[in-house]
């Protein structure tokens, strides 16, 4: 069993973290206060040729694996939470379910325009009634000739402000009492597609999130994404991936904050010498390092299941539960190390902790993934 990275791989992960460090990371506190959007920095990313690290080739993409994808996440996520949530959201999901169902066709008129980085991804699944339950899809789409007309809400959609192209899901008709769902290409130009809210968040404010409502918007048959009634099995698959990178998103928000805290904790001084020399805190690092560790090994053993073609819903959900959870947990005891300077915006444990919660929400809540792997053990 090798756990080393690959020449590849490592080469990656240092060309990201330098570009993350010395770019992304020294406005992230701006970015989170003005809830500012950084086109800038994902222009910046495609550029480089990330924002299809793991897309072929042929459709503009890298070529990389997940391994890379999930490295990449991370160090973008330890520079700046919100801009780390917004690429993982364009890559797995408004990428990868073009990536792995569309036709050759629409992999090459939508997919490598957001692959090159030339436009943003979204995936509308989530509906204000619809969030766990995603199979409780109210949107519809109704077929008329040669086209679709879709009408409904989505929800809590990451980057569909600012995205070219939208993957949406909707009902398309019942079969043994059971909604068949859906996913069609929507361009966001399409008229009777609008964004109707833009959330203001506790946290991860510098990515964006909306409320989207689709009235008769009309897309050609051709724009159905695999089989017409496909959707969710598809957004099943998507989310599965999208879980590595959830996890190697709350890696990083987790490592920058035990990073954080053993500075300060070396620095501030009490009763005469560092508080790094106290044991109480020492044991609050050592469990922050150690955590950190295995759920980054985790992450990563989902992430080379995928990259090796085998069955990975099971530990993409451990990976995602285990690092979000621990992410919280190690922002909860950064802020506590930093006493009440971690209470205030001063030192940038107080805005870890903040983006910190949405790991265990977005993705599939902690609950739900207790209820993937319990089903996967075979309870």
């Amino acid at each position: 069993m090798n756990f080393d990275l690959t020449q590849e791989q490592t080469m990656i992960m240092k060309m990201v973290r330098d570009f993350a460090q010395g770019e992304i990371a020294p406005k992230a506190a701006d970015i989170d206060r003005t809830a500012r959007f950084p086109l800038e920095t994902f222009k910046r990313l495609g550029e480089l040729g990330l924002m299809g690290l793991p897309i072929s080739e042929e459709y503009g993409g890298a070529g990389g694996d997940t391994v890379s994808y999930a490295l990449a996440v991370e160090e973008i996520g330890r520079a700046c939470g919100s801009t780390g949530l917004s690429y993982a959201a364009h890559v797995s999901l408004g990428c990868g379910p073009l990536y792995y169902f569309g036709t050759e066709e629409q992999k090459r008129t939508h997919l490598t325009p957001l692959a090159t980085g030339q436009a943003l991804g979204s995936f509308g699944l989530t509906e204000p009634n619809a969030g766990s339950d995603a199979g409780g899809t109210q949107t519809r789409a109704v077929r008329e000739g040669d086209e679709f007309v879709i009408n409904g809400s989505k929800a809590y959609i990451t980057n569909a402000g600012y995205a070219k192209t939208i993957v949406v899901t909707a009902i398309v008709g019942k079969k043994e009492s059971r909604n068949q769902i859906g996913a069609f290409i929507v361009p966001t130009d399409t008229p009777g597609f609008s964004v109707t809210r833009t959330y203001e968040k506790m946290g991860l404010r510098g990515s964006n999130t909306v409320e989207l409502a689709l009235e008769d918007v009309r897309i050609p048959a051709a724009n159905i994404l695999g089989s017409e009634t496909g959707g969710f099995r598809q957004f099943l698959y998507t989310l599965d991936g999208g879980r590595i990178s959830i996890g190697a998103l709350s890696v990083g928000i987790a490592q920058a904050a035990y990073d954080a805290a053993l500075r300060y904790a070396k620095e501030r001084t009490q009763f005469g010498q560092a508080i790094s020399k106290f044991q109480a805190i020492q044991f609050k690092l050592a469990d922050m390092a150690m955590h950190i560790e295995l759920a980054r090994t985790m992450v990563l053993k989902a992430a080379w299941l995928k990259d090796q073609h085998r069955p990975f819903t099971r530990e993409s959900a451990m990976a995602k539960l285990f690092a979000s959870e621990i992410c919280m947990r190690t922002c909860d005891q950064a802020v506590q190390i930093h006493g009440g300077a971690g209470y205030v915006q001063d030192f940038p444990v107080e805005r870890y902790m903040r983006d910190a919660k949405l790991m265990e929400i977005g993705e599939g809540t902690s609950e739900i993934q207790r209820l993937v792997i319990a089903r996967q053990i075979g309870c």
